[in-house]
This record gives C-alpha cells, sequence and structure tokens, in this order.
C-alpha cells in the first residue's frame, strides 16, 4: 500500500471502493445467470422467461457501469436467450 503522499493514499480508498461495488455486480449477474441455466435445465420455459429478463437487465447495468465489456455482455445476453428459446422448439428427430 502507498503510504507516502496524498494522492497515493486516496488512490487506494477510491479503488477499494471501487473493486467492493464491482464485486457485488459481478456476483449478482452470476446469481442471475446461474437462475436462468436451472430454469432451462429443469425445462421450465416460463420461469426461464422471466429468470431471462432479470438477467438480461442486470447484465445490462453492469455493462453500462463498465464492470462488463458491453460486447460481452450481448454476448452472454445472447447465449442466454439461445438456450431459454431451445425450449419453445421441438426436438428434431
Amino acid at each position: 500500500m502507498a503510504n507516502r503522499h496524498k494522492s497515493a493514499i486516496k488512490r487506494n480508498r477510491q479503488n477499494a471502493v471501487r473493486q467492493e461495488r464491482n464485486r457485488v455486480v459481478r456476483s449478482r449477474v452470476k446469481t442471475d445467470v446461474r437462475k436462468v441455466r436451472e430454469a432451462v435445465q429443469r425445462g421450465d420455459a416460463g420461469a426461464a422467461e422471466s429468470e431471462l429478463r432479470a438477467a438480461a437487465k442486470e447484465i445490462s447495468k453492469a455493462a453500462s457501469k463498465g464492470i462488463l465489456h458491453r460486447n460481452a455482455a450481448s454476448r452472454r445476453i445472447a447465449r442466454l436467450s439461445k438456450r431459454v428459446a431451445s425450449l419453445s422448439k421441438p426436438a428434431k428427430s
């Protein structure tokens, strides 16, 4: 830890606050994504769609705050949407 300059000490304080905030947001995103995957695995289309909406909202928020890159956020939403959409399609034989 820096202990010489006031600006370095302040920078460390700011980094600690931001790190904690980012950790909380990333954790919330992971939880929402897990809920979507579990609903898809159960085959519950209604729950999967509602969980997808919540997860997409959290992912978009994280991207707008710069916690996730916007292309990474779009990719995650697209992949989750694809999984949810696979529930409503009839299986090919």
